[in-house]
């Protein structure tokens, strides 16, 4: 039978309760670095204590990505289902021009009483997210003439420049079709309804007469 020293298991015990405290310090300081608001939600566990980069193609600072699955927004433009005119938090909202924004409200406000809402379908995209919708169209349609119709190039397309947005559903636009010029909120193309674009000298002029579609557009020749 081996007798054992007592001190020296009192200093061994000493030394892993030094550690074990250690640990915990070094956690709870990791967690004070990555406060849980810049956290989303995120397929892949890997990546920094479960966390990974994910990069906006607005060459931003990337955006810690957590364990579970949930879309990430990432400064393009896309817009989540039941997004309003309200809704600062979506950049597709926060990001458009404040002079169409605030027209925007008003409007809604007194839709509101019509029991009609403004659900946002596009607002602000990033010129990344419109290269996107463009190379899309002319694979739908089958040659950049027809795509041209429907979507503009990153560098004429008003949703770029935060200038435009897409309403839905259709009763609103139909509302805002027939009130818009109150606000200075005009329908720009005939094949685009729900399509608005702010026009101040609406209120007193009327909106203008409406381009059949894009390619009409003297912006989108540039």
């Amino acid at each position: 039978m081996t007798l054992r020293n007592p001190a020296a298991t009192r200093g061994r015990r000493t030394r892993l309760m030094i550690l074990a405290v250690l640990a915990v310090a070094c956690a709870a300081l990791v967690a004070i670095a990555l406060p849980a608001s810049d956290l989303t939600q995120h397929d892949s566990g890997s990546g920094v204590f479960g966390f990974e980069i994910d990069p906006s193609d607005q060459g931003g600072p990337g955006q810690l990505l957590g364990t579970r699955a949930r879309p990430s927004l990432g400064g393009s433009g896309h817009v989540p289902d039941g997004t309003t005119v309200f809704d600062d938090d979506v950049p597709a909202v926060g990001n458009l021009d404040p002079d169409l924004l605030a027209a925007l409200r008003e409007a809604a406000d007194d839709a509101a009483d019509d029991h009609v809402g403004f659900h946002v379908n596009s607002g602000w995209r990033s010129a990344a997210y419109q290269q996107q919708l463009l190379d899309e169209a002319v694979s739908q349609y089958g040659s950049m003439e027809e795509a041209s119709r429907w979507v503009a190039t990153p560098e004429t397309s008003a949703h770029v420049s935060g200038d435009a947005i897409d309403l839905g559903p259709p009763e609103s636009a139909e509302w805002l079709a027939d009130h818009g010029d109150d606000y200075g909120l005009c329908q720009i193309y005939r094949n685009e309804p729900w399509h608005f674009e702010l026009r101040t000298e609406a209120a007193d002029d009327g909106c203008p007469e409406m381009y059949d579609d894009p390619t009409q557009d003297p912006r989108m020749q540039q």
